[in-house]
């Protein structure tokens, strides 16, 4: 990866560190530097939601992730680095949406796990922090796969925490997920006859249609009946006008992350009625519906950059 940086009010483009993925560690069309930096903008504001008072998630290890990256000077990670709240399209627009999916995300996982699956796989886990920070059943194991240089970074970073008591077991693998992940998953001691709740966030948005076909169909033959799959989609090619929100442009600017260019543009397959004709029970969720929900999150807007996104909850 190159060391890229962008410049802008609310600071410089990261430096390199490793770290490869929106949440997901998967470097796609040549675009390493600007996925990694990508990585770090979700942890940067999980930081900011985390000092919020209605906060809708808290994740104390995001900001550490930042600052050891280096080249983020100036990136905020307090709402009281953000001068227009909720109103900036960056940090505060964007931002809350990261923090939204967090926290939905969290919840679905904590209630497969609650509900007797004690096996969580992260798809392209990159900074991910739920086997740390979300309160687990005993005997959790929670499976995290992602590149060797996002788990090393992230595992560098880590160890220079205290160590956190009643944690899940963590067991790291290192795969890319759009080559073979089943098989070192298997090894590594996940038991496919056991009910596993999977989790790809942030991830298909990267991928080729026909690598998102391939993870499904690999999960699915890999999941007991009673496992639960949760994923983030994109409804097709957006408007021009959308296109140049300030979500978007905002991004663009200040930060140098072009989300546009690293969005896969082929059509995206219809994932959720693969699955239902597989015998999986699929429900699809706009974002907003959240929000309106737990009372605070974003809200729909004209030539909306959010509008859409979409979350796929599945049972086998």
């Amino acid at each position: 990866m190159s060391d890229t940086t962008g410049t802008g009010p609310s600071g410089a483009g990261c430096a390199e560190t490793g770290v490869a993925g929106a949440e997901t560690g998967v470097a796609v069309r040549g675009a390493e530097t600007g996925v990694a930096r990508t990585a770090l903008l979700v942890a940067a504001a999980r930081a900011i939601e985390t000092h919020r008072p209605d906060a809708l998630a808290r994740d104390p290890y995001a900001e550490h992730f930042v600052r050891a990256a280096g080249g983020c000077t100036g990136w905020p990670l307090h709402p009281d680095d953000v001068p227009g709240g909720e109103d900036d399209p960056l940090w505060g627009r964007l931002g809350r949406y990261f923090a939204l999916r967090t926290r939905v995300l969290d919840d679905h996982l904590g209630h497969a796990a609650h509900s007797g699956e004690r096996q969580v796989v992260l798809l392209g886990a990159g900074l991910d922090t739920r086997a740390l920070r979300l309160p687990w059943p005993e005997g959790t194991v929670v499976y995290e796969i992602d590149q060797a240089p996002v788990l090393a970074f992230k595992q560098r970073v880590l160890d220079a925490l205290p160590p956190v008591p009643g944690a899940a077991e963590r067991r790291i693998l290192a795969a890319d997920v759009r080559e073979d992940w089943a098989g070192p998953l298997k090894e590594a001691g996940f038991d496919p006859t056991q009910r596993t709740a999977w989790l790809a966030e942030g991830l298909f948005l990267y991928l080729p249609a026909a690598a998102e076909a391939r993870i499904l169909a690999d999960l699915h033959a890999h999941s007991a009946p009673g496992s639960s799959l949760a994923y983030e989609i994109k409804l097709g090619l957006e408007t021009a006008a959308v296109r140049d929100s300030p979500v978007y442009a905002d991004t663009r600017e200040r930060l140098g992350i072009d989300l546009l260019d690293l969005f896969d543009t082929e059509p995206r397959p219809d994932s959720a009625s693969t699955l239902a004709a597989l015998g999986w029970r699929t429900e699809t969720r706009t974002p907003f519906a959240h929000s309106r929900a737990l009372g605070r999150g974003p809200m729909p807007e004209k030539n909306d950059a959010l509008a859409a996104n979409r979350w796929v909850f599945a049972l086998k």
